[in-house]
């Protein structure tokens, strides 16, 4: 319990060995108690090992600390994550269900107090820094936040935009804000406090990406808790965009045909996904999308023919044909249920991974038939 994730295990292993690979400086003491009060949800890891490295100081002997650090790191991967406690007893035998906050201005108050936490851990201040009270103000590096917010958003009107005024936004504004903060996190690894005239804490040595993948896991967190049917894109051509909901197995299968080996096979896959997730896509650019799926299938028409079925083929393409989709013929059907489209694309998408999956094995075989390499062989 007292060990629960609030990150996902893979990005704290990734920080980890970020600190402890460097190829030029060793780890300290403070980076590691930074990174694990953020990646767990209680502060007991981080005690654990700033008792532990304190001792080691003491005696000058590491061992323990590294020891501790590599069984950490052994035991990422079945360590839960982090969710909100399950009804209690009462709740259960009252019969109660229970129904998460729909108050967009609740939502919206939250998120304001989530960007404010962020900014606290100096996820803004690779950018936007404070200034150092060491520092002549006219030297100071930081740009100003509210500009930059107000530049990005171009139609705000008069609004001010930091500090964060949740109470004045409307829903585009207020979904823009979440985008636009998508952008501009960056993880601090390192902080130290500067006390002179209490000049407050300052950040060092930023990731991007790490910043972005904690900011995309507690916004998806926040708004699931208050039933907004949006989430963050994590990968694809809109990554860090508000898409549509889907269920994890089908956001596993985006997932995956995204890592098409072919690139340009990659970039239509991206392409189609954007279109068809999107907040804002509608019924032409979901076919849009599958008209685009439809488009590699056919390229591997006959890959599908021999090693998926003659029968199965003639269904891919008999939808794309006769169902308005490909073509615009006045024999096709063009009065179906939209909803029709998502069966379509999640059906395009599965094949189009398969295939992916089957020229993988057919080039393995390839390669195994062949071991020498083109070198060797001449």
């Amino acid at each position: 319990m007292d060990y629960e994730l609030d990150w996902p295990a893979d990005l704290l292993a990734r920080e980890l060995r970020a600190l402890f690979d460097h190829p030029y400086r060793g780890w300290t003491g403070g980076e590691v108690e930074l990174l694990l009060r953020e990646a767990f949800h209680t502060a007991v890891p981080a005690a654990e090992f700033v008792r532990l490295h304190s001792t080691a100081e003491w005696t000058d002997d590491l061992g323990p600390t590294r020891r501790w650090i590599a069984d950490l790191f052994k035991h990422l991967p079945e360590m839960r994550r982090y969710a909100p406690p399950r009804p209690y007893w009462a709740a259960r035998r009252a019969g109660a269900v229970e129904v998460p906050a729909r108050d967009p201005a609740d939502v919206m108050h939250r998120f304001a107090d989530l960007v404010g936490l962020l900014h606290g851990h100096g996820y803004l201040a690779r950018d936007f820094a404070e200034p150092c009270v060491d520092v002549d103000p006219d030297e100071h590096l930081g740009r100003d936040l509210n500009f930059e917010l107000r530049t990005r958003l171009h139609d705000v009107g008069s609004h001010t935009l930091w500090p964060l005024q949740p109470e004045i936004w409307d829903t585009d504004i207020f979904y823009s804000l979440i985008e636009v903060f998508h952008d501009l996190v960056a993880r601090p690894r390192r902080c130290w406090l500067h006390d002179h005239n209490h000049c407050g804490l300052h950040f060092e040595v930023f990731d991007t990406d790490a910043g972005r993948r904690v900011y995309r896991g507690l916004v998806n967190r926040l708004l699931a808790e208050h039933a907004v049917e949006l989430r963050l894109a994590a990968d694809g051509e809109d990554e860090g965009r508000l898409v549509h909901v889907v269920d994890e197995a089908r956001a596993d299968l985006v997932a995956q045909a995204l890592q098409a080996p072919d690139t340009g096979v990659q970039e239509r896959v991206r392409h189609a996904v954007a279109q068809f997730r999107g907040r804002t896509a509608t019924v032409y650019d979901k076919r849009l999308a599958v008209l685009t799926l439809a488009g590699i299938l056919e390229e591997r028409r006959e890959l599908i023919g021999t090693r998926i079925g003659s029968k199965d083929e003639g269904a891919l393409f008999q939808i794309a044909n006769q169902f308005a989709i490909r073509h615009q013929h006045r024999n096709q059907q063009g009065d179906y249920d939209p909803v029709f489209l998502d069966w379509i694309f999640w059906w395009y998408l599965g094949t189009v991974e398969l295939t992916d999956r089957l020229l993988d094995r057919s080039r393995e075989t390839v390669q195994h038939a062949n071991p020498l390499t083109e070198d060797e062989a001449s």
